[in-house]
């Protein structure tokens, strides 16, 4: 009958704790032994051989001594209290009888013999105990030693059986079962374990084998459908126009489809197995696409026999929350730009020529107002003065898409040069004051003394300027002020750098000294936080603002033409407390 491991081990623990136990009892036990036999050759028989030289000194000093009889009494009466081998009696009361018969005549020494006869025969008897007891000391020495020698040599032996054999009773298994595993790890799923042993390492083996068996039968039944899945999967791969790249955890390749092999100008054949790394050094796109960057997800790539336009996507391959490779995807999106650049050529078209004729009409409504061409009724005026405001607002919007085509195309044209700050302002201010008039809105200017010259387009930097305080009016309630701040960047004293509650404003990065800041603030109801991220995005409008007439472009082309002259455009707003928008531009001095 086999045992568990379980109970093996605790055998063998058991078997531990009776090798300590049996020593410690025997050990106490003989050493009681031993300490009994000594305490009472020195307690009873070393005594008595004591009192009996005490007395053979009081008897020689009785004739000289006065207090010898004194001593010697004493001593025998201890002695008497002191009797523990045969015959002691006797002879203790045969001393006690020849002293009783000295003390009757102290001078008389003729009973001196029998009492010294008397005290040899008691240290005799106590000699001779104690040459007794020290031969028994001595037997229970020895037969502690025997006894002892002989269970050490048992439990000896026991114990190198224990030391030769448990150990291999664990590892053995262990062993084996590591072997199977680094078998199972290979993909070698016909290994298998035999233990000829019914305890819990026996159990393992069993179910590892249940294990390797069910893995195998697994692997034979869905190999051939794990293959044809494969290639079903390079085949779609293979058909799409979107170049695919494979990598592993460790950046090497696993595969490239057939669009991805034309572009880089590699077969995969060649390079599948590779240190993707490796490939990049000796070539230019490959090494562009494991480049983490994530503002250029466009690529520029030569490709049928054109410049032709791809998006790069980088895809997380994960199992279990772990990322175990990559697939870098190039879309090509060279349809979309030629649609947008056509979209781009046909609004610049459509605009420029649709700005003539609204020239036109708006001229020819200023006409019909000269009373030299005609009078005209109250109704009349209202109808032309409302086609003005249309020519007005058609005209604003031709403007907004002719510069929103050179944003596209990137042909912004500036006209840079050193200019007063002070002449922005004006040039804004001019061509606002009538909108601010019919809110009733009062539009104040400070200035910080001393302000350098600024290097810009002075059209263009007033365009941005007018943009913002026609925007500061639109949506400032009547009767309110609009303010416009002008000082060096980040001075201290002036509202540049700071939010609306006079803290630093958290959207606002304050940039060099030698830059001049243009800040506009209204009263309005304020913009919320959540929509600032995108307040300069193209054609974004707040939601909530119901505001039908705008393109959604003014403050996109604004952050275009700012930027595009070396400056930063920023935006401070909370619901309730109205907004402020400010840009910076150059110091012409430094530029």
């Amino acid at each position: 009958m086999s045992m568990r491991l379980k109970t093996k081990l605790s055998l063998g623990l058991v078997f531990l704790f009776i090798v300590i136990l049996l020593f410690g009892v025997l050990g106490l036990f003989f050493i009681n032994r031993l300490s009994v036999d000594a305490r009472l050759v020195l307690k009873n028989n070393h005594e008595s051989l004591v009192y009996c030289n005490a007395m053979f000194r009081d008897l020689e000093d009785i004739a000289t001594r006065k207090d010898a009889v004194d001593d010697f009494r004493q001593n025998l009466v201890m002695q008497q209290n002191n009797i523990t081998e045969v015959g002691e009696k006797e002879a203790t009361d045969e001393l006690t009888k020849n002293f009783g018969e000295l003390l009757a005549n102290p001078a008389d020494p003729t009973n001196y013999p029998e009492i010294r006869q008397s005290l040899i025969r008691i240290q005799e008897l106590n000699e001779m105990a104690i040459l007794r007891k020290n031969a028994a000391a001595q037997r229970t020495a020895e037969s502690a030693r025997n006894i002892l020698t002989i269970i050490f040599t048992i439990l000896t032996l026991v114990a190198f059986t224990f030391i030769f054999n448990l150990p291999g009773i664990i590892s053995d298994p262990i062993r084996s079962l590591s072997e199977g595993i680094r078998e199972i790890a290979g993909k070698n799923y016909k290994k298998r374990i035999y233990l000829k042993q019914d305890d819990e390492f026996g159990d393992l083996a069993n179910a590892f084998n249940i294990m390797a068996g069910k893995l195998d039968e697994y692997e034979s039944s869905n190999l051939a459908q794990i293959k044809f899945e494969k290639s079903r999967i390079e085949t779609i791969i293979n058909q799409m126009k979107d170049g695919i790249v494979g990598l592993d955890g460790n950046k090497n390749i696993l595969f490239l489809n057939a669009v991805a092999e034309k572009l880089l100008g590699l077969k995969e054949q060649e390079i599948v197995g590779k240190y993707c790394p490796d490939i990049a050094v000796k070539n230019d796109l490959m090494r562009t696409l494991l480049q983490d960057d994530p503002e250029k997800t466009e690529l520029k790539i030569y490709a049928d026999n054109k410049e032709s336009y791809f998006s790069k996507d980088i895809l997380n391959v994960t199992t279990n929350g772990v990322v175990v490779g990559e697939v870098v995807v190039l879309r090509n999106i060279t349809p979309f730009h030629e649609l947008n650049e056509a979209k781009t050529n046909f609004i610049a078209t459509v605009s420029h020529e649709l700005k003539t004729p609204i020239s036109s009409i708006k001229m020819s409504a200023r006409l019909l107002t000269d009373d030299r061409v005609g009078n005209v009724n109250a109704e009349q005026q209202e109808l032309i003065r409302s086609i003005g405001d249309d020519a007005d607002r058609l005209l604003k919007i031709t403007g907004e898409l002719l510069n929103m085509s050179q944003v596209e195309t990137g042909n912004i044209q500036l006209k840079l040069q050193s200019a007063d700050p002070s002449r922005i302002v004006e040039q804004a201010l001019n061509a606002v004051q009538f909108q601010a008039q019919q809110k009733n809105i009062h539009i104040s200017s400070v200035l910080e003394d001393g302000l350098p010259a600024v290097q810009a387009d002075v059209e263009k930097t007033s365009w941005v300027l007018i943009n913002l305080l026609t925007n500061a009016i639109k949506y400032s309630p009547e009767d309110s002020k609009v303010e416009v701040n002008v000082g060096r960047n980040g001075r201290k004293g002036t509202r540049n750098g700071e939010d609306l509650n006079g803290q630093p404003d958290r959207n606002h990065t304050d940039g060099p000294l030698n830059q001049v800041e243009f800040v506009v603030r209204d009263h309005g109801k304020g913009i919320d936080e959540k929509y600032l991220p995108r307040i300069f995005e193209r054609y974004y409008k707040v939601p909530g603002t119901h505001e039908r007439t705008g393109t959604g472009l003014g403050l996109s082309i604004s952050k275009e033409f700012i930027e595009a002259q070396g400056g930063n455009i920023w935006v401070d707003s909370r619901i309730g407390e109205g907004s402020r928008f400010g840009f910076t531009l150059n110091n012409a001095a430094s530029a």
